[in-house]
């Protein structure tokens, strides 16, 4: 990683980047990959991160890898005092994923998803995410009407859209351009 780029135009590449908007998977091998394969991917992810990570004097640190529910490689890293790394609602953690998605997409020539969570940060914030899909799905069942939610992340819409695509009676759908991008559950008729 070049020097000259800082945190902060980090962050707001990844916040003005929307990944093709809520296709994250579009770019992906379909069809699954090899064992071999995913190895070489993780070592790439896992090599550009511990790149950046010199870079913030973090002391000890693991970082352990493993895959997750949809078939995305979970890079978690643990250590003492990471809070550096999640920063304010997650944007660091979420500049820091794009920063190693766009590294190892390069890298390997195509684009796998990669998250890269903080001690368990991203497994959190998904829990709540589901939980506020289901509620909003509830909601929309029980009044028979549409339900906006508020603005989020390419990869927090995943979660919603991935959350509520077997939930009986609604759909999902996502409406708005850039920082404005939101998803709203509709109920089937």
């Amino acid at each position: 990683m070049s020097e000259e780029m800082n945190l902060e135009e980090a962050e707001e590449m990844a916040s003005e980047q929307d990944l093709g908007q809520d296709a994250e998977l579009d770019d992906c091998v379909e069809g699954g990959i090899s064992d071999e394969e995913l190895d070489r991917i993780a070592d790439t992810a896992i090599a550009a991160l511990e790149d950046i990570l010199k870079y913030f004097n973090l002391g000890e640190i693991t970082i352990d890898e493993y895959e997750g529910d949809e078939g995305e490689l979970i890079l978690d890293i643990t250590g003492d005092d990471l809070a550096v790394l999640i920063g304010r609602h997650g944007k660091t953690l979420d500049a820091l994923q794009f920063l190693i998605s766009f590294i190892t997409a390069r890298n390997i020539g195509y684009r796998y998803p990669i998250v890269v969570d903080v001690e368990g940060y991203k497994s959190r914030q998904r829990q709540k995410l589901e939980d506020l899909a289901y509620s909003a799905a509830k909601r929309c069942l029980s009044q028979q009407r549409s339900v906006k939610m508020r603005p989020m992340t390419p990869y927090e819409r995943r979660i919603i859209h991935i959350a509520l695509r077997d939930f009986d009676g609604v759909t999902t759908a996502s409406e708005g351009e850039g920082s404005n991008r939101h998803i709203v559950v509709i109920p089937e008729r």
